[in-house]
């Protein structure tokens, strides 16, 4: 049975269903304001591993991921840029899927958008209001988070140690630094939305708690994201779910970050990295690779390094794939699932995973060379039903690379051994506009298809 860290107990526990067979998942999507960076890519692979391995088990997975097209972080953008924060979302939004399609991430079943939900947003809040668990004030409406007897659950701390570590210079309308905001009056020129408070928008948190409630029901199954959105924003959905009087999620599953130089990768940060940049030069299944590596509550750091890395992992395994091709289809190795479900029941042990892919190729390869093929076929098919376990695409067939886009490849590590970076980023662009990947390794320029 699978087992899985859960935030709001603090240890490791069974993974079990509302329904038999049947798995509820919400992860908290993107606020649409700017680039996607390798931070989301990390989050988004996580939870579509552990998806597509729910999957390959046999369960019915509902996959909910969010789209937050309403933010104070798409305003100042609208504003800056003299467009209308529509504009920006839109934009924004159509490079996270383009994002999302690079990497391999399966479209969820459902990715509701915070601007179709408003109405029930206010219908919340003005319940929250009217049983007391938040207040109208100057310049909207507030939680309070004392009504809620746990609250820091997901924190591990209790509400009077997060009162005392509070910032106490942001509560001028609020009653306790704590309190955070439902409902956020509009100023002039800002996008509002009717209200019995006066026109606003919700604020972040709420909005989650209705589309999750909304789409997946009472006591959904898991509900997931970065372990930097367990508190506040994971804590401040459950309170208002408590406090209105329903039974929210029943697993919390948090994963680590990507770091650069031991910090955090973020856009406030400014060490972030275009996820659209990184597939652009780098084969996509490197950074899968990368992730599967990594425990997903463990940080992880990408690099030029640990790319090239995976990706002379990769091209071992493809190398095995092609060697592999011509094996007839016999049933996988019954061993091999055995270890593979082990692991991975294990609290998601993707790095066991990977070790147990590699170990069967090396056996497979032995096999393949000893000539015993019935071995190599059951190892082979064993391989490819971890790839589909964990979403690791192999490939067995090449495409050949037309000559005038090796040539120009070859220009290029030309321009860039003699330091000529504007002719060598030229060149890149000339191969990518064509439909092609470029990709820098410890040979020199690779080519291939997108």
């Amino acid at each position: 049975m699978l087992q899985l860290f859960d935030t709001a107990r603090g240890r490791v526990v069974p993974f079990e269903t509302r329904e038999p067979g049947k798995v509820s998942m919400y992860v908290c999507g993107p606020t649409v304001y700017g680039p996607p960076h390798l931070g989301h890519g990390r989050f988004s692979l996580v939870f579509d591993v552990l998806r597509r391995y729910l999957e390959w088990s046999g369960y019915e997975v509902t996959y909910v991921s969010n789209i937050t097209d309403i933010d104070d972080n798409i305003i100042n953008r609208a504003n800056r840029e003299g467009r209308t924060s529509e504009a920006v979302a839109h934009e924004c939004e159509a490079s996270w899927w383009e994002a999302m399609d690079a990497i391999g991430v399966k479209r969820p079943t459902h990715d509701p958008h915070a601007t179709a939900y408003v109405q029930q947003m206010v219908a919340l809040i003005a319940e929250l209001v009217e049983r007391g668990s938040a207040y109208v004030s100057d310049d909207g409406v507030y939680f309070s988070p004392e009504v809620v007897d746990d609250y820091g659950l997901l924190a591990r701390q209790s509400l009077e140690s997060l009162r005392a570590g509070a910032r106490v210079d942001v509560a001028e309308h609020k009653r306790s630094p704590v309190d955070f905001a439902l409902w956020k009056l509009s100023k002039p020129g800002e996008p509002s939305w009717p209200s019995p408070w006066g026109p606003g928008r919700p604020g972040w948190h709420t909005e989650c708690v209705v589309m999750s409630l909304h789409l997946l029901g009472d006591a959904f199954d898991l509900h997931g994201g970065g372990q930097d959105l367990a508190f506040p924003h994971h804590e401040n959905e459950r309170a208002q779910a408590v406090a209105a009087g329903r039974t929210f999620a029943a697993h919390w599953v948090h994963n680590g970050f990507v770091e650069v130089g031991g910090e955090k990768m973020s856009k406030s940060l400014g060490n972030y990295t275009d996820l659209l940049d990184l597939v652009a030069h780098t084969d996509h299944r490197a950074y899968r690779l990368l992730v599967l590596r990594a425990h997903y509550r463990s940080p992880v750091e990408v690099t030029p390094a640990t790319t090239d890395d995976a990706s002379a992992a990769l091209a071992r395994l493809d190398a095995f794939a092609r060697r592999a091709a011509a094996l007839p289809a016999v049933e996988p190795d019954a061993g091999v699932l055995a270890e593979l479900r082990r692991r991975m029941d294990d609290d998601l042990d993707t790095p066991g995973a990977v070790e147990l892919l590699f170990t069967s190729v090396r056996r497979a390869n032995l096999a393949l060379d000893e000539g015993d093929q019935a071995t190599a076929a059951s190892l082979a098919s064993a391989v490819h039903e971890i790839c589909a376990a964990v979403g690791l695409e192999l490939r067995a067939g090449g495409v050949e690379v037309p000559a005038e886009l090796v040539a120009l490849a070859r220009r290029r590590d030309e321009a860039r051994a003699g330091k000529d970076w504007a002719t060598a980023d030229a060149l890149r662009d000339e191969i990518q506009v064509q439909g092609y990947v470029v990709e820098d390794t410890p040979e020199g320029t690779k080519v291939r298809p997108a």
